[in-house]
């Protein structure tokens, strides 16, 4: 099947530092290969999967779950711990309730997670027809996009695949009921404006992780998909920062 343009895995292989960077829910790993490529030049190993259902068609998503996504995100990383003495997890928005769920379940054998506008639940009204509606209607508008700067393009879906969202919303509640075995270093970042994710969720995970080493940066000049957008030059070093730090 075709791939949205852009919507390529990317790697490179460098030192014994590795990072895992995750892209979000019905998006590509084009909204966060740059944010990738920038940390690749500090001569570290980096994967950026394309999650199973992603960068093809909305209606191939419909047929994926997110144990699908979540299977394909721990292949990468075991394959990452495999070969480095330092692994770091960074993900956007679904990408972020991925890397929770990865350090919930992995523990210290991850050395830090930055997540950027995470999400573990939604606010929107229609949250509680989901069960519901997923069986009789396959998609709703679209979320994409949501950039400040112009000419932007995440390489997302224009539509929402209601299947493949109620079982995200399966994800988002293990990620919240194991949310205290979350004890690694943690960078979070947060649009100050985001039209996709409402602030409560920063709010929850930063009010209910164990880890003691956390840090919270608010993104005045960028909207959800941030790592594209006007801040994305302070997620980049602080990024970089975050695990120079933590690898010293």
């Amino acid at each position: 099947m075709a791939l949205v343009p852009g919507a390529e895995p990317w790697s490179i292989d460098g030192d014994e530092v590795g990072i895992l960077v995750l892209h979000g829910f019905t998006g590509s790993p084009k909204s966060v290969t740059p944010w990738a490529q920038e940390l690749g030049e500090q001569g570290w190993t980096v994967r950026v999967p394309r999650l199973p259902g992603h960068g093809t068609t909305w209606q191939e998503m419909n047929r994926t779950t997110w144990q699908d996504w979540y299977a394909e995100v721990d292949r990468h990383l075991r394959e990452l711990q495999g070969r480095s003495s330092h692994v770091f997890v960074m993900g956007l928005s679904m990408g972020g309730s991925l890397t929770l769920r990865l350090a919930e379940e992995h523990g210290d054998a991850i050395t830090g997670i930055v997540l950027v506008n995470p999400a573990v639940h939604s606010e929107r009204p229609d949250r509680f027809l989901l069960p519901f509606l997923q069986k009789f209607v396959p998609s709703f508008p679209g979320i994409s996009n949501d950039i400040a700067k112009p000419d932007q393009d995440e390489g997302a879906y224009t539509k929402i695949p209601l299947k493949a969202a109620h079982s995200l919303s399966h994800l988002w509640k293990l990620v919240k009921t194991d949310i205290a075995k979350v004890t690694q270093p943690l960078l979070l970042f947060r649009s100050a404006q985001d039209h996709v994710v409402e602030p409560s969720n920063a709010e929850f995970v930063l009010s209910h992780v164990s880890s003691t080493d956390v840090a919270e940066v608010v993104l005045m000049d960028s909207f959800h998909v941030a790592t594209l957008d006007y801040d994305a030059a302070v997620i980049v070093r602080d990024s970089i920062a975050f695990v120079r730090r933590l690898i010293a």
